[in-house]
């Protein structure tokens, strides 16, 4: 993991977002560039969860860190861990279980293509 020294720039937190998200074995991660599409962040993870539990961890797992880092975060949906948020500012993290993220789909929603080896449900 990082040591925060200085500021962490908005790349340096997506990979240790990444990083945390292949640690805690998310699947079929999509990561869809916003700047150019929207105001409310620079970057949007989605991921998978095979159950609420899993879904859970990983949420929890990226809020612990990101508090460790000195990077403000916050995190809803929990008490269900269907779908988690995670907000840290520049970055939003949405973590699902397989059938939610299939309805919802939120990659076709922002015009993300979604490689055939990561087609789910």
């Amino acid at each position: 993991m990082l040591e925060k020294t200085t500021p962490l720039d908005v790349d340096a937190i997506y990979e240790e977002i990444i990083k945390l998200l292949d640690e805690k074995k998310a699947e079929n991660i999509v990561t869809i560039d916003l700047r150019n599409k929207s105001s409310i962040a620079d970057k949007l993870i989605i991921a998978s969860g095979t159950s609420t539990r899993q879904v859970g961890a990983i949420a929890e797992g990226i809020h612990r860190e990101l508090k460790k880092l000195g990077v403000k975060s916050s995190i809803e949906g929990i008490p269900q861990c269907d779908w988690v948020l995670v907000d840290a500012g520049d970055i939003i993290v949405h973590v699902f279980r397989p059938e939610v993220r299939a309805f919802y789909n939120l990659e076709k929603m922002w015009g993300a293509e979604i490689p055939q080896s990561q087609a789910f449900v």
